[in-house]
């Protein structure tokens, strides 16, 4: 091409351009806002399966399926969202949130870091139903609002509360806790989900309050009876031991470094009297990192009233926290990927086939093909296979294995509800319906 063509070319756009910003400036035609919009549009998360995708303000910290709602909690706000069709329906500066109740009599929970007191809000419009102005930690859970305040150093209370409720439940007097606990859900002795690469641990949503639960400070861990608000008992672990408040137990795990390694002892005990209800040597609750000096950082993993843990061969075993009875005793090279009170997700040794164990029958509920790959989770409503590498996800019934969704998708399950699951991608989430109601 010769100089004076390549020149004109090039004149010719430059006058193209300059007629576009023209048209653009003056409100005659603006192609940007379509440009932009093709531009940032998002990849449909599960094309075909999902009933509605919609941006979100961030990355969220948790997801909770509640009645007709999706509360979304980022770092330093929540916000709603209708379950039907994506809408967004409010939004609140908080720098933490909870939810607490299920389904329609669900509330969220509100508060600010440095800042005492906390806001309980309706899932629908954010309305303020009650408001606290001197607790300092608050626990939500499926059927109760657990708060604690400490008006003076070393003299706190603890209260319960009906999500719904004007008053509390019961009131009992922690001597000693200090202010060491605060915001929402502060860490309990108890036991912890198992985590899985693209299911959020904390998916199943809000838990059942449990008989127990321990408060941790200075030193000690004074046990709470939740059904009659007072304290049960007192517990000052030594420095080798990992005191876990599991159902209606209390756990202490001894760990001793001897010739090398760590040997392990478990006795469960029945508070108030502090009776010995069972004890196993060589029970490892995985409490501390292999070869270290056996301090015990970590909470057993496990449900409300059953503990993963190795025996001393290696293999994994599930154990019946309120008796001690084997639950699971695993073979060579079988994993646990997933465990709650109900059903555990066990993968084989070759790492192929994923089995849903019950402990209600005391056998294997279903079989499903699984890879290496392949990550588990267990809810009230499914059971959630996710292979990020194939891009697959599956949800089926906990009980009978029925496949309640089919997915090619490598999002992120966040939440799991009765009618569905919350997937997030970047800044976008999805809901996923279930086929049908699964089988309980």
């Amino acid at each position: 091409m010769s100089d004076v063509a390549s020149t004109g070319a090039k004149g010719a756009a430059l006058i193209g351009v300059v007629a576009v910003v023209v048209l653009a400036t003056t409100g005659v035609w603006n192609p940007w806002p379509n440009v932009w919009s093709w531009v940032t549009q998002s990849d449909p998360i599960a094309e075909g399966v999902a009933s509605w995708q919609a941006p979100i303000g961030g990355s969220p910290h948790s997801i909770t399926i509640t009645g007709g709602s999706v509360i979304v909690e980022y770092r330093t706000s929540v916000e709603a969202y209708g379950l039907t069709a994506g809408v967004k329906l409010w939004k609140s500066d908080a720098d933490w949130a909870g939810v607490a109740g299920s389904g329609g009599d669900a509330v969220v929970v509100v508060g600010r870091l440095l800042t005492k007191g906390y806001e309980v809000l309706d899932p629908a419009t954010g309305a303020v139903r009650r408001r606290d102005t001197d607790a300092t930690a608050v626990w939500t859970y499926s059927d109760m609002i657990l708060d604690m305040r400490c008006l003076k150093a070393g003299a706190c209370e603890l209260s319960a509360w009906e999500p719904h409720g004007s008053k509390p439940e019961w009131t009992v007097s922690t001597p000693g806790i200090g202010f060491v606990l605060n915001a929402s859900n502060p860490d309990l002795p108890d036991t912890q989900p198992i985590s899985a690469a693209q299911i959020d641990s904390h998916a199943a949503g809000p838990q059942a309050l449990p008989d127990l639960i321990g408060l941790p400070g200075d030193g000690r861990i004074q046990v709470i009876d939740t059904a009659r608000g007072r304290v049960s008992q007192t517990r000052t672990p030594a420095r080798d031991q990992r005191v876990a408040v599991v159902g209606s137990r209390v756990l202490t795990v001894t760990g001793e470094a001897r010739d090398g390694t760590c040997y392990y002892d478990v006795t469960a005990h029945d508070p108030p009297n502090g009776r010995t209800v069972w004890q196993r040597d060589g029970l490892n609750l995985r409490t501390a990192d292999n070869g270290s000096d056996c301090k015990q950082e970590r909470d057993p993993a496990g449900g409300s009233d059953v503990v993963l843990g190795v025996d001393p061969y290696g293999r994994q075993e599930l154990i019946a926290a309120h008796d001690g009875r084997n639950l699971w005793r695993g073979e060579d090279g079988q994993n646990v990927l997933a465990v709650n009170n109900s059903y555990a997700l066990i993968r084989s040794a070759d790492s192929k086939t994923l089995t849903a164990r019950s402990f209600g029958r005391g056998s294997v509920a279903w079989r499903r093909p699984v890879t290496a790959e392949s990550s588990a989770g267990i809810t009230t409503y499914a059971a959630i296979i996710s292979d990020p590498k194939a891009g697959r996800l599956v949800a089926v019934s906990p009980r009978n294995g029925d496949v309640l969704i089919e997915a090619r998708t490598d999002a992120k399950v966040f939440a799991a509800g009765p009618a569905g699951l919350i997937l997030v991608s970047g800044r976008d989430m999805a809901y996923l319906p279930y086929r049908a109601t699964p089988a309980k």
